[in-house]
């Protein structure tokens, strides 16, 4: 097998990156394309970092165990399919997966600090950066963390102003300019989709 095309995916949280996932995974066969994501390489929630009120700070680029993310990628081109259980934020409504990876011609990377990580950058053949409006941003949020990770939306608040925006405008945006796309998704985002598929699919042939 040769060794996939790689596509990583940043941008900011609530930015849209995972619905843009989906949105490409509708569209491929689990033989055309994989996903891996930054998601499941969170460090245990002990060993997460604390701010001034104690409070576990999940936006941090140390957060990431980004050594085995690496690993696994490479994992991946090199043909070797893995197994790994879902991160689920300590999340007792919620039971962890098992999850699957096997190797496809297309690998799609993604997560906040994909491009923030040299070593990471640059197995990429191709950078997107999807970005949103804050207000757009927080919105998707709020609904994320409380559905999914069981947060109040005080604490929802308050880790969006104190721990992602600052990493956000510190870390991550300033690398916007560094990724070979950008895909604004204060809506929608259909006409840089369909230009994506079309990329990917003369890459399968």
């Amino acid at each position: 097998m040769n060794k996939p095309y790689t596509i990583g995916i940043t941008g900011g949280s609530g930015s849209g990156k995972t619905y843009f996932l989906k949105s490409l995974a509708n569209r491929f066969t689990e033989d055309e394309i994989c996903f891996i994501s930054q998601d499941n390489y969170y460090h245990p929630r002990e060993r997460q970092k604390e701010d001034g009120r104690g409070i576990k700070n999940f936006d941090l680029p140390e957060a990431i165990d980004h050594e085995q993310f690496l690993h696994d990628i490479k994992l991946l081109k090199k043909g070797e399919a893995l197994h790994k259980t879902e991160y689920t934020f300590n999340n007792p409504n919620v039971k962890p997966k098992q999850l699957i990876f096997k190797p496809a011609p297309v690998l799609i990377v993604e997560g906040l600090f994909v491009q923030y990580f040299p070593e990471i950058e640059k197995e990429l053949d191709l950078s997107i950066f999807i970005e949103a409006k804050d207000y757009v941003k927080l919105t998707r949020r709020i609904r994320r963390d409380s559905e999914e990770r069981g947060y109040d939306l005080d604490d929802v608040l308050y880790r969006y102003h104190h721990h992602v925006m600052p990493v956000y405008e510190r870390m991550i945006e300033p690398l916007k300019h560094n990724a070979d796309l950008v895909i604004p998704n204060n809506s929608h985002f259909e006409r840089a989709l369909d230009i994506i598929i079309l990329a990917i699919q003369a890459k399968l042939r």
